[in-house]
């Protein structure tokens, strides 16, 4: 594993337990290859029924089949989700995604706002209690929104109290709002690092502009991975994509621009659960064990498998 630096917010008794989570979350490479499945609330039933997507995706059980067997870095959702179906699958690396909204309010009526459900003590007693697999948590924050303060100081306690226990915290941010004019402004992402950095995160989830020239964003992306410093950023795949352009673009993120590892989700689940395993896998590939775009792009083909390279 890199040289990973452990943040002062961790005790030294903690030390261990945080690096060990580290370990877990990036397969023991310092980069991160994170299944997102918080969408359930993000984006209500959109993402689960309709034209393309096969009928077995909108059963939630189908997160955790793909969870369970491809090779991840850890599996972000919310809790109550984990409670449903985590006894059947104890192996999985969660982290719990703490707060999240729907997109029935749009931005043009009111600006987007995130709050937590619940408190750091009642994942932590979930976690005890239930012997799971809990290296982590996660917070969005809408950067612009007339209500970042109030984000900002639920993240910024969250991240603290998540690394006095030796946990990772990971936040999503994204720049969002009436006063914000264009989200995939790539100074403006790199200004959203930069907050992730001071609110101590240890991963920044930020959108990446995946439109236009490939080679050039990649390029102007490294902008925003300079003004993260020693936060990791992970790359938000969005929606689901061609699969061989979408993994070149994966490519280019890690080996171009210097991100740390990604966040995907439609991409992954919304395909049946053989695909998506193979999906996932190579997405780990080429974030994790250094392949190229097309070997990985002959995984989720399936005429290659997955070597783990050590």
């Amino acid at each position: 594993m890199e040289n990973i630096h452990v943040p002062l917010t961790v005790p030294k008794g903690k030390e261990k337990e945080y690096l060990k989570n580290i370990k877990i979350a990036t397969r023991g490479t310092g980069r991160m290859m994170m299944f997102a499945g918080d969408q359930k609330v993000e984006h209500l039933n959109d993402d689960f029924v309709g034209r393309g997507i096969p009928s077995e995706v909108a059963d939630p059980q189908h997160y955790f089949k793909i969870a369970s067997v491809a090779q991840i870095g850890v599996f972000a959702t919310q809790m109550g989700l984990i409670a449903q179906y985590g006894r059947d699958y104890p192996d999985i690396p969660y982290l719990v995604k703490v707060n999240s909204k729907t997109n029935l309010i749009k931005k043009e009526y009111k600006d987007p706002v995130s709050t937590s459900w619940m408190e750091l003590a009642d994942i932590l007693s979930f976690k005890q209690q239930s012997g799971l697999q809990i290296i982590g948590v996660g917070f969005t924050i809408y950067l612009g929104s007339w209500y970042e303060p109030q984000m900002f100081s639920e993240a910024a306690k969250l991240i603290h109290s998540a690394h006095q226990e030796g946990l990772l915290a990971v936040v999503w941010m994204y720049p969002r709002g009436q006063a914000v004019k264009n989200e995939a402004d790539v100074h403006l992402l790199a200004g959203a690092a930069g907050v992730g950095v001071c609110l101590g995160a240890d991963f920044v989830k930020i959108n990446y502009p995946y439109a236009g020239n490939n080679l050039r964003m990649a390029k102007a992306f490294k902008e925003v991975v300079n003004a993260a410093g020693r936060t990791g950023i992970i790359c938000v795949g969005g929606s689901k994509k061609n699969p061989k352009k979408f993994l070149q673009s994966i490519h280019d993120q890690v080996n171009i621009s210097g991100t740390r590892g990604n966040a995907v989700g439609r991409n992954i689940y919304q395909h049946t659960v053989e695909e998506g395993v193979r999906m996932a896998n190579a997405i780990s590939a080429v974030t994790l064990y250094g392949y190229s775009a097309s070997d990985a792009y002959e995984i989720f083909l399936g005429k290659q498998k997955l070597i783990v390279k050590k």
